[in-house]
């Protein structure tokens, strides 16, 4: 007899104006499973899951919910089948209350048709007590944390009587200790028999959380495996069409030249911070989330006041210079958030890509669009950016190719120091190991690199030394050959 899953979706397509989005690719959930949705940014992972909430419509292909056909043509649809999308950017009001953020757009009623308050904060003190939150139903969303944010917005999923949850990345901006309480949770949902679709490019956590993965590529079903008989190295074949037997690139050398000299930093965030950062090293800072790893990269560049203590570079002094001179001296820093600080999204890769070298070819009223495309051209080239022209707007582009276009624009600039704080974030692998390539080129040719990062096989696999920060402070520092992910947690986490 044939297994009845809790959800499949049969033959889908999608298409786009006559292109292909989606063709033939199907999925089955069953009840209590975690099965992650693996693919490259492309893959068609977003359309998949965007059909089943009900945003999309699928033009061919089968739905079925316990064994039974479906149709879900709207939001609506997808809540009465149980469904429920944990989007990767979370959609909840900052200035409203847990309660009314669970709550919004089916409010409970008094017979009288009043908002019944008391029926709901009831049921909000109940479904938080559940999951051990220690949040109040009437806590502003804006006064809490990413990782309680991303709490209510699972709280907010099972309120719904949601029984097929999807989640969207849930574990991007989350600190290791978050991320366990986020797996505390999904083992408390599997108990109920709520079944879990898993996104995510981090393939530490499938060992971790995942019973099941099906991989896609190029808007196709490639296959599903067992977590437990399947290897990373296969997926990651699947998922490209190819092995990345290098995913990891680095050559490996001896530094001795002192480019970046810091001695003793204070800001309003980090305390008597000190290193030095060879030429041509990849030097990486690891740490949870709030240790101050970004704070002192945003010192260094001018971007955070810098109280006391020294940044030289190349024996010239940094501290209290504009961002713009620093730039100039030869230190170029790209942010943690691309979205919000790193682009302008509705301008051209050739916009994004030239903006901090202007000088470069506008002379006076002057413009040399010959060298501007010169600049263009050699960067997308370099970084093997995908894209059908330089005037495709930055936003239409993969994170991957969008992080490509803003380390282009940095590049320009010439620099001798490159500080990346989190440059793999939210990237497919694929992508992720064109950024490592890119960075072992970078450092062979003598730039010398920063990492800031919160995946530590990322930490350990590419940098030559690693600082370890807890609460604003260096509290350690370990050679490539001594780090491991034990060594690294113990001087990150408090005593």
């Amino acid at each position: 007899m044939a297994e009845t899953y809790l959800l499949e979706m049969r033959d889908i397509h999608k298409r786009f104006s006559g292109v292909y989005a989606l063709k033939g690719v199907s999925l089955q959930l069953r009840a209590g499973e975690v099965h992650a949705l693996l693919g490259e940014n492309g893959a068609g992972k977003s359309t998949l899951i965007k059909i089943l909430g009900g945003i999309y419509s699928k033009d061919e292909g089968e739905i079925l919910v316990d064994g039974k056909p479906v149709e879900i043509r709207n939001v609506k649809d997808a809540r009465e089948n149980g469904i429920s999308i944990i989007h990767q950017e979370l959609v909840l009001v900052p200035y409203l209350s847990v309660m009314e953020n669970i709550f919004l757009g089916r409010e409970l009623k008094k017979k009288n048709g009043l908002v019944d308050r008391e029926s709901m904060l009831k049921r909000t003190e109940e479904v938080l007590a559940e999951f051990g939150l220690a949040i109040r139903p009437t806590d502003l969303i804006a006064d809490l944390n990413i990782a309680q944010q991303q709490m209510v917005e699972i709280v907010k999923a099972i309120s719904f009587h949601a029984r097929i949850v999807v989640m969207d990345e849930p574990t991007s901006s989350l600190s290791d200790k978050e991320v366990d309480t986020l797996f505390e949770s999904i083992q408390k949902l599997k108990a109920k028999g709520i079944g879990i679709i898993y996104i995510s490019h981090r393939m530490s956590e499938l060992e971790a959380i995942v019973d099941r993965v099906t991989v896609m590529r190029d808007g196709e079903y490639v296959g599903t495996k067992e977590t437990a008989t399947t290897s990373n190295d296969e997926l990651i074949a699947m998922m490209v069409g190819r092995s990345l037997s290098h995913y990891y690139t680095r050559t490996f050398n001896a530094y001795e030249e002192t480019v970046l000299s810091v001695k003793n930093l204070e800001s309003d965030y980090v305390h008597q911070i000190s290193f030095d950062l060879k030429k041509g090293e990849i030097l990486g800072f690891a740490g949870l989330v709030g240790a101050g790893r970004s704070e002192t990269m945003k010192a260094i560049f001018g971007l955070d006041k810098v109280r006391s203590g020294s940044i030289q570079l190349e024996g010239k002094e940094l501290a209290g210079r504009r961002t713009e001179e620093i730039l100039g001296l030869g230190i170029s820093f790209v942010p943690e958030n691309r979205k919000e600080e790193g682009i302008f999204p509705d301008m051209s890769i050739q916009f994004n890509m030239t903006l901090k070298v202007l000088k470069d070819f506008i002379k006076g009223i002057r413009v040399n669009t010959e060298k501007e495309q010169g600049i263009v051209s050699k960067y997308m080239a370099e970084l093997s950016v995908k894209a059908p022209d330089s005037e495709t707007p930055i936003r239409s582009l993969s994170g991957g190719n969008q992080q490509k276009v803003i380390m282009g624009s940095w590049l320009a600039s010439r620099p001798k120091v490159l500080i990346l704080d989190e440059p793999t974030r939210g990237i497919d692998v694929g992508s992720k190991s064109e950024i490592y390539a890119i960075m072992n080129e970078l450092a062979k040719s003598g730039v010398s690199i920063i990492m800031v990062s919160s995946e530590l096989p990322e930490v350990i696999n590419m940098s030559d030394r690693i600082i370890v920060m807890c609460d604003g402070r260096i509290t350690g520092e370990l050679s490539h050959e001594e780090a491991s992910q034990e060594e690294i947690m113990q001087r990150a986490v408090k005593i």
